[in-house]
């Protein structure tokens, strides 16, 4: 007989996923953040990979809406989808004109091998898997990442004034980036309540992988990783 769930999956799963965000908070890629000591170049790369990702992540609401169950959950799906292309995008294109970076080097990014593999896996899962799936893939960035911008914010506030990635902690610390976190950990215990452990599984499983993807998302970042072999384009 398996087991009757007696804590909120959510619980669970940042419990057992710590090791992985602690690693992710320390990489030298975000503490440089932190410390507003990255290298000016490190961080245009981040924008010009985090631009390719924001586009492909964006799929998953688009996905989570088509999946949902429910009006209230569709709308929510929709209006985040909404929001990143409409908003979320046009903020990050004005960011990435403060460090020099066009709207057309933006467009014309490629992904990294370590991007294109971890969105494909996002994609994958969002489009062959459940509901709980999809949210088990989408969630670990938005939870991840607002926990490293509040832990960044209170151990350099002192200093963020005079930091030139001020604006990049000041948005992922925010209460309204962690509304998002927020709503899909609700999401994520509706839908998990009372589930067998062998679904949980399959989902921590998905959490977990998303989580080591960040990590490797720092670790691409922090080595500028692209293809090794280039190719030309045939035209």
């Amino acid at each position: 007989m398996e087991s009757i769930q007696t804590e909120r999956f959510t619980d669970r799963l940042y419990r057992n996923v710590e090791p992985i965000w602690s690693k992710n908070f320390h990489h030298s890629f975000v503490q440089g953040i932190g410390r507003g000591t990255l290298e000016r170049e490190l961080f245009s790369y981040y924008l010009k990979q985090d631009y390719v990702y924001l586009i492909e992540y964006s799929k998953l609401f688009a996905i989570g809406a088509q999946k949902a169950t429910s009006i209230e959950v569709m709308k929510q799906f929709s209006v985040l989808l909404h929001e990143t292309l409409h908003f979320e995008m046009d903020v990050h294109r004005s960011y990435a004109k403060s460090f020099g970076i066009s709207e057309e080097e933006l467009e014309q990014s490629e992904p990294t091998p370590i991007n294109l593999a971890y969105t494909n896996y996002m994609l994958n899962v969002a489009h062959n898997g459940t509901l709980a799936e999809l949210v088990s893939c989408l969630l670990p960035c938005a939870w991840d990442y607002w926990e490293i911008g509040k832990k960044l914010y209170s151990n350099y506030h002192n200093e963020l004034e005079t930091n030139p990635y001020k604006n990049w902690i000041k948005a992922y610390s925010s209460d309204e980036f962690g509304a998002l976190a927020k709503w899909l950990i609700q999401l994520m215990d509706e839908l998990t309540f009372e589930k067998p452990e062998r679904e949980l599984t399959i989902l921590e499983n998905h959490f977990q992988t998303t989580s080591r993807f960040e990590f490797l998302f720092w670790e691409m970042l922090l080595n500028q990783e692209e293809w090794p072999l280039q190719v030309q384009n045939m035209v």
